[in-house]
């Protein structure tokens, strides 16, 4: 049976797109259970994007919680491999929504779709991740950005200053506000020359094309350019120009994710009509080692709940005619109007005078 695309919401033609994206690249589906054991999620709260679960208790006695994160579930069901596994899954989650008018704290089923790279993966593992989710984007809008930076690439910055372990906590919590000044007085604070300072605080506050922002890294500071995090960002940037998603995507110095679980790439995407971030990821071998796990992992979501106001931002008419009809219409000849316009492929609302919130690109009066 051939399917409608315009019948379609938006959610479900993206679903279908990122699914023959990643089939194409080889990834494999992975399907799994609702919910998992409550424990999971309470050991690896800080790694949830909600941590408000619904919990029950099953036959056993053991206490359940709906799924609200599908990466946590496959690690915990993925055995040891030397190789790379490649999964896709496109799973229901359970969360608070919080932006959704009239829902802020209510839980809802969300579809999230995204993939998994797990084993021994590379730098080729690692640019193959970034450019599906670049392309990801593109799939849902012509009109999309990719923000991409690199822990690692930070934390050598901050053994080449010679930052203190609580230091650079402190600027990894400060690095999303971009504030020069809390940046420069943590630095100081340490012990920094001020020279030093003001380069960090330079750097966590650039964002921009990627070739441009790492040469300020190097330039500002010697030995970065030769050190192995910064050429596997160097070599995984040349691989995005290949792939032709180059300018979609723009280096963030101060996009940091919690780095008790993630190490190296990280990335958050965003598509115009949306305002926040629809898709987020990064490499996570710091949350595998924390379950126990011995490889290394590289992977993103996208978030279809986000999709809904890109829907109504889209949603110009609800049916292209509305036939309105009046107590004196003969419903045979309304039938007939009705049916001469679905054979031109028209979508059609009949209803007796004008229906309240309809909206419609024509209307004929019967």
């Amino acid at each position: 049976m051939l399917v409608d695309e315009k019948k379609l919401s938006t959610e479900e033609r993206a679903t279908l797109a990122l699914r023959s994206l990643y089939e194409k690249y080889g990834y494999l589906p992975y399907k799994m259970t609702k919910f998992e054991e409550y424990d999971l999620y309470v050991k690896n709260r800080d790694f949830l994007v909600s941590d408000n679960l619904i919990t029950f208790t099953d036959t056993n006695g053991r206490l359940m919680a709906l799924k609200p994160d599908v990466t946590l579930s496959i690690i915990k069901n993925l055995g040891s491999t030397g190789s790379v596994k490649k999964l896709y899954y496109n799973e229901n989650v359970y969360r608070t929504s919080g932006w959704a008018s009239g829902t802020e704290g209510t839980f809802r089923e969300i579809m999230q779709v995204g993939l998994e790279c797990i084993g021994d993966i590379d730098t080729y593992s690692v640019s193959e991740v970034l450019m599906l989710a670049a392309m990801s984007l593109k799939c849902i809008s012509g009109e999309s950005i990719l923000d991409i930076s690199h822990l690692g690439v930070l934390e050598d910055v901050f053994s080449c200053m010679g930052i203190s372990a609580e230091a650079e906590k402190k600027i990894f919590e400060h690095a999303d506000e971009k504030s020069a000044s809390s940046i420069r007085e943590i630095c100081l604070s340490d012990g920094c020359t001020g020279e030093d300072a003001d380069a960090l605080a330079s750097v966590m506050a650039e964002y921009g094309r990627p070739g441009e922002v790492m040469d300020k890294i190097g330039k500002l500071f010697g030995g970065i350019a030769g050190r192995d995090n910064f050429r596997e960002l160097e070599a995984a940037v040349a691989c995005l120009g290949s792939a032709g998603v180059t300018d979609m995507i723009r280096m963030d110095p101060g996009l940091v994710e919690d780095i008790r679980y993630y190490n190296g790439v990280v990335m958050k995407g965003y598509i115009k009509g949306v305002p926040q971030a629809v898709l987020s990821g990064g490499q996570y071998d710091k949350l595998l080692r924390r379950m126990g796990k011995d490889q290394k992992a590289i992977g993103f979501a996208v978030y279809m709940d986000t999709l809904e106001r890109l829907r109504d931002a889209s949603g110009k008419y609800d049916v292209d005619l509305l036939i309105s009809y009046s107590d004196r219409a003969d419903p045979e000849t309304v039938m007939k109007e009705a049916a001469a316009a679905v054979a031109k492929g028209w979508t059609v609302r009949v209803a007796k005078g004008i229906p309240e919130g309809v909206r419609y690109r024509t209307m004929k009066e019967i």
